[in-house]
């Protein structure tokens, strides 16, 4: 009977602690890891690119560190391997979080309560709310529910199928210090800039399997497809215009536009400009699309493991009956 991958089962086990349980409530690793890293960052921060290098590569190498001497630790025993992965999954996917998240937001607009929603905003992303009308509103959480499908989910996974559990925590790693220094504010316009790009490095497959799993997944499969290979290109980011694009042409509305961050105003290019603007009821659209595109995601990372690893033992047992 052949023996199941480990990290597969791992991965699996910690997808399902993530979609009952969600994040942890207390002692959560990765608000560790964030308190840890801002600290350092008032301890490194220098208006310098080379200050920034060094700090990101302070932050997510003891990350991907402790990952591997974890799986290192647990390699030739397949359950405790298995469990270490599943808790590094648990600990890194965040999709239910954002489904939650999402839902109070949806749940704010259609009972009429925008001044509610726009309290909500902030702790789904950064944009700056009391400026937004409801239906603004509905568009940032569309477009955040989009591009954390991939940073979430998706991105995790692929790297936990490449990686293991020195994948899954190097990922979350990386995509941490991107939100917290990888904008283009004044004071990490430089410093942050190494971490957004290792963070464009390392989302990019996450970002493109994310998309095409939401084309096929979502009730418009050529409509993403066409938003996708029309408008990505124009977004600023190579991986968010990627998801939103393909997000916005699978669900036939309109994302994009004039957004403000931290006190900056930015004009984003319109994604899917045929497509209708975003309304409350289409932000549970875009979290049952999530959903669907994590649960393929899973499928195809978690698969893909398992069968690279029966045919490495394959391979093994082949060369050890030849000597």
């Amino acid at each position: 009977m052949p023996t199941p991958s480990p990290v597969a089962c791992g991965m699996a086990l910690g997808f399902c602690a993530d979609l009952i349980a969600g994040d942890p409530r207390r002692g959560h690793p990765v608000a560790g890891f964030g308190r840890a890293a801002a600290a350092l960052e008032r301890l490194l921060w220098r208006d310098r690119h080379t200050a920034g290098a060094l700090y990101a590569a302070l932050c997510a190498g003891p990350a991907v560190a402790a990952g591997a001497l974890l799986e290192h630790r647990a390699a030739t025993a397949p359950l405790p391997r298995a469990l270490a992965t599943a808790a590094v999954t648990w600990t890194v996917l965040g999709g239910t979080g954002l489904a939650r998240e999402a839902g109070r937001i949806a749940a704010a607009l259609e009972a009429g309560r925008t001044e509610r929603a726009r309290a909500l905003l902030p702790g789904l992303c950064g944009r700056d709310p009391q400026a937004l009308d409801a239906d603004a509103i509905a568009r940032a959480v569309v477009e955040s529910v989009a591009e954390n499908t991939s940073d979430a989910v998706v991105g995790a996974l692929v790297w936990g199928a490449v990686g293991g559990i020195a994948g899954l925590a190097g990922f979350r790693a990386v995509n941490t210090l991107d939100a917290m220094v990888g904008h283009r504010s004044p004071r990490h316009r430089r410093f942050g800039w190494a971490a957004a790009r290792l963070d464009d490095a390392a989302g990019l497959p996450g970002a493109r399997l994310t998309a095409l799993l939401a084309a096929l997944a979502g009730p418009d499969t050529p409509g993403a497809l066409r938003a996708w290979g029309t408008d990505a290109r124009r977004h600023p980011s190579p991986n968010a215009g990627v998801v939103e694009a393909a997000f916005a042409g699978a669900l036939g509305v309109r994302l994009g536009g004039t957004l403000s961050y931290g006190g900056r105003t930015e004009h984003r290019p319109v994604l899917n400009a045929p497509g209708r603007a975003v309304a409350a009821a289409d932000i549970g659209r875009a979290v049952r699309l999530s959903r669907r595109v994590g649960l393929l995601a899973l499928a195809l990372t978690a698969g893909t493991r398992a069968a690279a690893g029966a045919l490495t033992r394959r391979a093994t047992a082949a060369a050890g009956g030849r000597r």
